[in-house]
């Protein structure tokens, strides 16, 4: 995508098979918009492709594309048509019927596109390119969001990689900085490290000035979490994290995707006032409290999903999020790392990759 020079792009795309104080921000300029070549509205096709769930839920293969009528928004609504949707853990959940939509909301999976405008709400116009958090829909040729829920792309990236970040960094800044109060100095320590989640808690919390001590399943895995970013990486398949993280002085949060199975070792680890923040719990959720230890520690656990949240409330996050997070990415403290693409219609394959657990960063989809 050409702003009007050559700009150097802020974002790391890993090809598949590769080894693998806050500042504040307004909101978007017209020097930041990019607009159609003409004031009217591209024609917009009446049907579209997207992806749906044979039964209603099923394996990977159950994704399938077909033909359906585009969606009309309504009042407050963008309409993006969609070049990229990032695929992300929820969305495996909701195949397999786990995790409904919120009412309201589209059947079809995807929680995050990028696209251009062909409807214009709210502060956005025509031919503008923007990323949305939304709350389904994004697995298809055309996307309804809140334009509340929209944000610009951010200065050298392109639809790809703005794709690949208002889920991950709405959860990361909503979970991490606001439940887990992290702030310059302190020590996060993030589970499941090289996830499209962990990759982001990283980089975001070094941009914010902690120092990060990340898990990864194995080798590979802890020194793609050290490329990332992070102060001490850790093969949690060899090595103590526990231990390691007392050695390094405790720790003050933890993002934690893992759940029971590292539970006390994560908390034996934490710090005075030290919080731990739950995003999944793949390993568990049933988790075995002694709460003598958490009252001597004055720690607290807490978590949360984003989908469910009210309009209102995405909308103050989104908000937050491009006054504090979308300087980070356009100083190129923070990149949308994107492991492997699919094209739409091959969501299976996609859904699939990202089950097997081999990526680092994120799964994209483009249209």
């Amino acid at each position: 995508m050409n702003r009007g020079g050559r700009r150097r792009r802020r974002f790391a795309f890993i090809q598949p098979g590769a080894e693998k104080g806050l500042p504040s921000r307004g909101p978007a300029t017209p020097s930041r918009r990019i607009k159609a070549q003409s004031g009217a509205a591209p024609a917009v096709s009446e049907s579209m492709t997207a992806i749906t769930i044979r039964a209603g839920k099923g394996p990977a293969d159950a994704l399938h594309p077909v033909q359906v009528p585009r969606p009309v928004p309504g009042p407050g609504q963008v309409l993006i048509r969609v070049h990229a949707a990032g695929v992300n853990r929820p969305d495996i959940l909701q195949r397999e019927g786990d995790y409904p939509p919120p009412p309201g909301a589209p059947e079809t999976l995807g929680l995050e596109v990028a696209g251009v405008v062909q409807v214009a709400a709210g502060r956005w116009q025509v031919g503008d390119h923007v990323c949305a958090l939304l709350g389904g829909g994004g697995y298809a040729e055309y996307a309804l969001a809140d334009a509340r829920h929209v944000l610009p792309i951010p200065e050298g990236l392109e639809f790809i990689q703005a794709a690949a970040l208002p889920e991950t960094v709405f959860t990361v800044y909503a979970n991490v900085f606001e439940h887990g109060g992290l702030k310059a100095g302190e020590r996060l320590l993030v589970h499941g490290a090289t996830s499209g989640i962990g990759v982001a808690a990283i980089q975001m919390a070094k941009a914010a000035g902690a120092q990060v001590l990340a898990t990864g399943r194995g080798i590979l895995k802890a020194t793609h979490a050290a490329m990332q970013g992070a102060d001490i990486a850790i093969d949690s398949l060899t090595q103590d994290f526990g231990a390691i993280a007392k050695d390094a002085g405790g720790i003050d949060v933890a993002l934690d995707m893992v759940g029971a199975p590292v539970f006390e070792a994560t908390l034996d680890a934490l710090n005075p006032g030290g919080r731990i923040v739950y995003i999944a719990a793949l390993g568990g959720g049933i988790l075995q409290v002694p709460v003598w230890a958490l009252m001597r520690k004055r720690a607290v656990l807490t978590g949360s999903t984003l989908r469910p949240r009210s309009a209102d409330e995405k909308a103050r996050l989104a908000a937050e999020v491009e006054r504090v997070v979308w300087p980070w990415i356009e100083a190129g403290s923070v990149q949308a790392v994107v492991d492997r693409t699919f094209p739409l219609a091959q969501a299976a394959q996609a859904h699939a990759y990202l089950e097997s657990g081999q990526h680092v960063g994120k799964i994209v989809l483009v249209t």
